[in-house]
């Protein structure tokens, strides 16, 4: 057996104008208002995305990611984007080109849900088709080392006086309704997260990033959070994004800018967590699920 596993990530434009290809592709057609891409390419821009040549700092930290993972795992490792090349499909195919018959999935988001990590799940078995034999990651935000992990960074970060304020991108409500484990696996890691920190009650969990859609989406979003936390007589404030392993736009935009300015206005101290990226730690948490699938799929 030649196993290769497919590393995959949501994606982001390498250059400020890509931006408008980016955003119709997540939009998959639907119609895009001016205001929005307007909004969109001024957040790029604002975390350091520009024309220049070569990849983004966003798309970098996903390759640096993918390469210290193969050279763990003294396999290949191939990059597959949902939303930016190389796509998904891509990665597969140059995979069975190069002659290796097993492929293990991994998605670069530790929570799984309908729409989200299913979506990467549909697009690997269809690229698959049934060509080699195939090992899907569903979820691992409760290994004990990314734990740990986050844990350890939390620590670094918080006083007795501190709250812990653990986040994830939200999705539309009716996520609710047909039962998808998402919101209470989220719940879950930060419960473990903070046990493992030693918050006691000093923490709670609030969504971020809920995008323009004119649906009702998870909450309490972090901002009106923020706000309630003020109220109830905190002070200094710790954001974990529980939901996300890298520097991205939701990590630079959406808490070390919107967040963050929200906090200054409501006079609270703000910080966050480093993001784990392609540390040696989530490296090694990366490399031990990829071994215990591949031992799978050679069983």
């Amino acid at each position: 057996m030649r196993a290769a596993v497919v590393l995959m990530a949501y994606g982001s434009p390498d250059r400020l104008s890509d931006v408008p290809a980016y955003y119709a592709d997540i939009r998959g057609g639907r119609p895009i208002r001016p205001e929005h891409l307007d909004d969109l390419v001024a957040r790029y821009r604002a975390i350091g995305v520009d024309d220049s040549d070569g990849p983004s700092p966003l798309n970098a930290i996903t390759e640096e990611t993918r390469a210290a993972l193969e050279g763990s795992l003294g396999i290949r490792v191939l990059t597959g984007m949902r939303h930016w090349d190389p796509r998904i499909a891509s990665a597969v195919d140059a995979a069975i080109e190069l002659g290796h018959d097993a492929l293990v999935g991994v998605v670069l988001a530790p929570h799984w849900s309908s729409l989200s990590i299913e979506k990467y799940h549909e697009l690997f078995e269809t690229a698959v088709g049934g060509r080699v034999d195939t090992r899907f990651v569903r979820e691992w935000g409760t290994e004990p080392g990314f734990v740990d992990l986050l844990a350890r960074r939390v620590r670094d970060l918080v006083s007795e006086a501190t709250h812990v304020v653990f986040t994830a991108h939200s999705l539309p409500l009716r996520i609710r309704e047909s039962g998808d484990t998402y919101e209470s696996a989220l719940l879950k890691t930060s419960g473990l997260v903070a046990g493992a920190a030693g918050l006691d009650d000093r923490w709670s969990f609030a969504f971020q990033s809920e995008s323009p859609t004119g649906e009702p989406w998870l909450g309490p979003d972090i901002l009106a959070h923020l706000d309630e936390l003020k109220a109830a007589g905190v002070s200094d404030v710790v954001a974990c994004p529980v939901g996300f392993v890298s520097d991205h736009l939701e990590i630079r935009w959406d808490l070390d800018v919107e967040a963050r300015d929200r906090a200054r206005e409501l006079g609270l101290r703000f910080d966050r967590i480093e993001m784990p990226n392609a540390s040696p730690e989530l490296i090694d948490v990366l490399a031990g699920i990829a071994r215990r699938e591949l031992a799978a799929v050679a069983a």
